[in-house]
This record gives structure tokens, C-alpha cells and sequence, in this order.
């Protein structure tokens, strides 16, 4: 017998899913994505599932179906996926190379360096800092010349 009783995870279908038809999936989903991404509210730190429904005009359990049926996730993982790839473009841009990367998560609408750094982790398979070393040939402070010159 297992020690802390892992089970594996069963699918489990929600039966509020099937109420919502094709058609109506369709707009709600047209209305998530103009909502999140065309007017970034993924950067909001406080906008909730609750709030996205208000704005749409449903009910959180049709935005729940939705986010679940058509992007396969929750929508906590829905919003941080577009919270990590907005941070992995500030990170590969030179223009932010001072921006330390706590206050990168925060620009993207992470409440703490915690939540940025394993939300980060479970996407992108590295920290943030290792992506940003990575991905970006780090430059000498402005101001400063390189020794040798």
C-alpha cells in the first residue's frame, strides 16, 4: 500500500460542459481571448474568473468549461501562460536588461518571485534568470566601458 495513498488522476468529465453548446463555446472563447490578451488583463494581479465572467456576461462555470474544453487547462495555468510568454519576450529584449527579473514578474501581473519563478519552471523547464542568461548576451551597464577598451 502506497505511503500517502497517491491514485492515479482520473479524467473526470464536468456535466455543466455539456450544457454549453459549439456555438455558444465559440463566442465565449472569442470573448476570453479579446478580454485576456487584447486588453491584457492577464497583467492585472486581482482579475479573477469571477470578473471575467462579469465582463463577458456569464457565469464562472461556462468560463470554466471553456478554458477547460478548448486550452485543456484551469484558468489560473490559462492566465499564467500568457503571463510567462509576456515575460519571455521582456526577458530576450535588451531593452529590459537592467529590469531584475523579480520586478519582470511583477510588470507581468506575478503577486510574488515564488509563483513567477515555478510558474515559470512548470512552462519553460528553467528559472527565469537561466532563460534571460541564456537567451540574452548580457550587456555592461550603460555607462561603464568594458576593461580593455
Amino acid at each position: 500500500m502506497a505511503k500517502y495513498n497517491i491514485r492515479d488522476k482520473k479524467e473526470m468529465a464536468a456535466a455543466y460542459r455539456n450544457t454549453v453548446s459549439p456555438v455558444m463555446m465559440d463566442w465565449l472563447q472569442e470573448k476570453i481571448m479579446n478580454i485576456i490578451v487584447m486588453q491584457k488583463k492577464y497583467c492585472d494581479k486581482s482579475y479573477s474568473a469571477k470578473e471575467l465572467a462579469r465582463d463577458v456576461g456569464t457565469n464562472t462555470r461556462y468560463i470554466s468549461a471553456v478554458i477547460n474544453e478548448r486550452f485543456r487547462m484551469n484558468y489560473t495555468s490559462f492566465i499564467n501562460k500568457f503571463r510567462i510568454d509576456d515575460a519571455i519576450r521582456i526577458l530576450e529584449d535588451k531593452r529590459y536588461q537592467d529590469l531584475n527579473v523579480e520586478d519582470v514578474g511583477k510588470l507581468v501581473g506575478f503577486t510574488s518571485r515564488m509563483t513567477f519563478y515555478s510558474s515559470f519552471y512548470r512552462n519553460v523547464g528553467m528559472t527565469p534568470r537561466e532563460y534571460r542568461i541564456q537567451h540574452l548576451q548580457i550587456l555592461p551597464p550603460k555607462g561603464k566601458k568594458k576593461k580593455g577598451a
